[in-house]
């Protein structure tokens, strides 16, 4: 964002649209206080521009020169740099109908003042030096958490422990550096002598630093994009039950009809924190017609698609060559072996199914005995205990763990020389090339086109 822009006064509507008590429009920029001058009318008179940041003030928002009430509000000033674009900022707390938000806002625009594009607010934040680049990402990721503990892994970033962890490992490469540049300068005297042992260590302890977080990456994407799971299982095996079960709603048609679900169904659930995307399947069989042969496919292509598979069995029948062809088929799926209907006389061969399948829970969907089991070896075989970790760094965007993998291959780069004992101006380039990466991060080094792409897929209040 180039500075004629930032000298720019812009507003928009920061609460969600829809009817509600309160809605919020900010002002941000250097004209938001002469505008909120111009605007508001206080039972006493006194301007905002009169008030202390953080000062709210009930009042009405009129125009032509107070002849005309549009609402009555409260209004609260926030002088630069103590607000959160760091610049004078003004929020104006409306009643919550979109018209009457409107046409505040209209009123507002009408003066030196544009609208705020897509993330314009955290936009200016970072560029104001209020958050670095991996906390303004995570205000999208607050807004956006479907679950507590999606919450919990956006604020722990939002409040700077991804940074933190960056910026130990910048001081570990650029001790090196230093050591390293200083054999480059003064070859020939003591003090720049390089001490072999001592860089390596160094690159070991940077490497150790990114392992450490490298490692979180599954947990940390699985909190913050959830896992699919894929119910399937021949017809009439109680799979729209068990569905309807895990929902706590009738989402899907039961009846005593094999095949009545004849196409994939699919819902979100927070299941001990975790964002499981469920889908219920049409049952496996010889399609007999164009309707059966399409849902077969889609069936498979869910298959496919999913982290883990549910495969449902009717424990009161015994194992048939339908469900042969199935545990055969997703032997080297990740799959739980799940009998339903034990609250009938069982006929089973559950002995059989443990031997393909190190993970079998029996429930009954429709009586909802052990569904508790089950959703916890869900949790366990799809999401490696991400929720008990949910307060320990993650890394989740896709953005910073490419950038830590190209740190990491850099670093690995620069040892290997280290190794070959080629020059100590390799070596250094490399580390310097491990640090542009790092500070991509956090936003010590960004273009224009990065921040375009990050900041618009904000939502416009944001």
């Amino acid at each position: 964002m180039s500075s004629v822009i930032l000298q720019e006064t812009i507003a928009a509507i920061i609460t969600a649209f829809g009817g509600s008590a309160i809605g919020v429009i900010r002002i941000s920029g250097k004209d938001a206080i002469s505008i909120a001058d111009t605007i508001f009318l206080s039972p006493g008179g006194k301007k905002p521009s009169e008030r202390k940041s953080y000062t709210a003030c009930h009042g009405w928002i009129t125009k032509k020169q107070g002849a005309e009430i549009i609402d009555e509000v409260l209004l609260t000033v926030f002088r630069a740099p103590k607000s959160y674009t760091g610049e004078d900022c003004v929020e104006i707390s409306c009643h919550g109908s979109i018209v009457g938000l409107r046409a505040v806002l209209d009123l507002i625009l009408s003066y030196n003042c544009r609208l705020a594009e897509p993330g314009e607010f955290t936009k200016r934040a970072f560029l104001n030096g209020k958050l670095d680049l991996s906390q303004a990402e995570a205000v999208s990721d607050v807004i956006t958490a479907r679950t507590d503990a999606a919450l919990r892994l956006g604020m722990r970033q939002l409040r700077g422990i991804l940074s933190l962890n960056i910026n130990r490992i910048r001081n570990t490469l650029l001790g090196v550096l230093s050591a390293l540049e200083a054999n480059i300068d003064f070859p020939e005297e003591e003090t720049g002598a390089l001490r072999s042992s001592e860089i390596k260590e160094g690159l070991r302890r940077a490497t150790g630093q990114l392992d450490t977080i490298l490692a979180t990456v599954k947990e940390g994407r699985v909190l913050r994009e959830g896992v699919r799971v894929v119910i399937c299982g021949k017809p009439n095996v109680g799979k729209s039950s068990l569905l309807n079960t895990l929902l706590q709603e009738e989402r899907s048609i039961v009846t005593p009809i094999a095949g009545t679900t004849r196409d994939s169904i699919e819902e979100t659930i927070d299941m001990q924190g975790i964002p499981v995307h469920i889908i219920d399947t049409a049952g496996i069989i010889e399609p007999k017609d164009l309707v059966e042969k399409e849902a077969l496919r889609r069936t498979k292509r869910c298959l496919d698609l999913a982290d883990l598979v549910l495969l449902l069995f009717d424990g009161s029948k015994r194992i048939t060559k339908g469900d042969a062809i199935l545990m055969k088929r997703l032997r080297r799926k990740k799959t739980l072996a799940v009998v339903n209907k034990i609250d009938l006389p069982q006929k089973i061969e559950t002995q059989r199914i443990k031997k393909e399948f190190s993970l079998v829970v029996e429930i009954s969907a429709k009586k909802h005995q052990n569904i508790r089991a089950l959703e916890e070896a869900i949790k366990v075989a799809a999401c490696s205990g991400a929720a008990q970790d949910a307060e320990a760094l993650m890394v989740s965007n896709i953005r910073h763990i490419r950038a830590l993998h190209s740190a990491k291959k850099c670093i690995v780069q620069a040892a290997n020389s280290l190794d070959n004992t080629l020059s100590v101006e390799f070596i250094a380039e490399d580390i310097k090339g491990a640090l542009v990466h790092l500070d991509e991060i956090v936003g010590k080094r960004f273009s224009e086109e990065l921040l375009e792409t990050i900041f618009s897929k904000f939502c416009i209040g944001k």
